[in-house]
């Protein structure tokens, strides 16, 4: 589990084919020390695991493999040597949850069709996929490239986040332009939500009482 709070943004350092998954060796700021083998590590959304990790040329690295399905419903398989990459690593006991909870498990790729900057921000006008535009709600959270962010308005399938001077600052988004690719992960209360509602439906049952 992730909170969408990107702690580092590292740089591919390399991309190996091997069959049908692809190997990343990512450079990080993470004191690979203690980054553990099986780790899970929030990259630019999806989880991925941690199967070797040192240090080369001064810079601290970790690798990951992305498997088939990865590479074909998020943007990893687009990542190129130099590709920057908002990280996270996952949520321990204790930790404060400054965003909201977050899985790993991208829904798929949205893209901005629309950038305006003003007074140090950036307003991102975002087009959802069609199988989960349903779950984003003015005001709720949504997960974009595994950075938290609150949705400002809603109008069909397309979306606003507004960024601040900060994130736009310690993120990738200060990097960010139309017709970019974003991997999306809706809010996980929303999709229990919109289940329950679902299921009642299904079965005849009307709202709850006091709904």
């Amino acid at each position: 589990m992730f909170t969408g709070i990107v702690t580092d943004v590292g740089e591919v350092l390399s991309v190996e084919a091997r069959g049908a998954l692809k190997r990343l060796r990512l450079a990080c700021s993470f004191d690979v020390a203690g980054v553990d083998l099986g780790a899970s590590i929030a990259c630019g959304g999806p989880c991925l695991t941690v199967v070797d990790k040192g240090v080369a040329d001064g810079r601290n690295w970790f690798e990951v493999d992305a498997a088939a399905e990865t590479l074909a419903l998020t943007t990893v398989g687009r990542w190129r040597v130099g590709s920057r990459i908002n990280l996270e690593r996952s949520l321990r006991i204790g930790d404060e949850l400054g965003g909201h909870i977050v899985t790993g498990h991208v829904d798929g790729i949205a893209e901005i069709i629309d950038l305006r900057a003003f007074d140090g921000m950036a307003r991102f006008d975002i087009r959802a996929p069609a199988s989960v535009s349903r779950f984003i709600a003015q005001k709720g959270s949504v997960c974009l490239d595994g950075t938290s962010l609150t949705v400002n308005s809603v109008e069909g399938d397309v979306f606003s986040v507004l960024l601040i001077p900060h994130t736009l600052h310690v993120t990738t988004w200060g990097e960010r332009k139309a017709g970019d690719a974003l991997n999306i992960e809706v809010d996980l209360m929303a999709r229990y939500a919109a289940r329950l509602v679902e299921a009642r439906a299904q079965t005849g049952q009307g709202a709850p009482a006091g709904a």
